[in-house]
């Protein structure tokens, strides 16, 4: 129904953010990736996410192009639209960010092996 929902707002929220944090994070580059850019990993999946299921739900006919745009809502079904919205929408949500976290883990990862050897030649 109304899934796509929960994750939209999270891309929305992090994109906000992104922008900001990119406006203020240092230019030099020290080898690391900056922040806003791992932030922006989230956003293009979350955003990527959310299109697909969007599209998914105007395909089955949930999402309609007149008001109220969900049929739930059409239908008087807004109580269980929003309890698909508070599990789905967000165990989805969640799932997506979990797997980010763990992008940004194996980075962190990968970063600290490329620093060690740059450690070990300087001293």
């Amino acid at each position: 129904m109304a899934c796509f929902v929960v994750p939209v707002a999270e891309a929305v929220v992090t994109t906000i953010a992104s922008k900001v944090i990119a406006s203020r994070e240092p230019k030099e580059d020290n080898g690391k990736i900056k922040f806003s850019t791992k932030l922006g990993w989230l956003n293009k999946l979350l955003w990527g996410g959310s299109a697909l299921l969007a599209f998914e739900h105007v395909w089955h006919g949930e999402v309609i192009p007149t008001f109220p745009f969900l049929t739930a809502v059409k239908d008087g079904e807004t109580s269980e639209m929003l309890r698909e919205m508070a599990t789905n929408g967000v165990g989805m949500a969640l799932l997506v960010t979990l797997i980010w976290g763990v992008m940004l883990a194996v980075t962190h990862m990968k970063e600290k092996a490329q620093e060690t050897p740059q450690l070990a030649k300087e001293n």
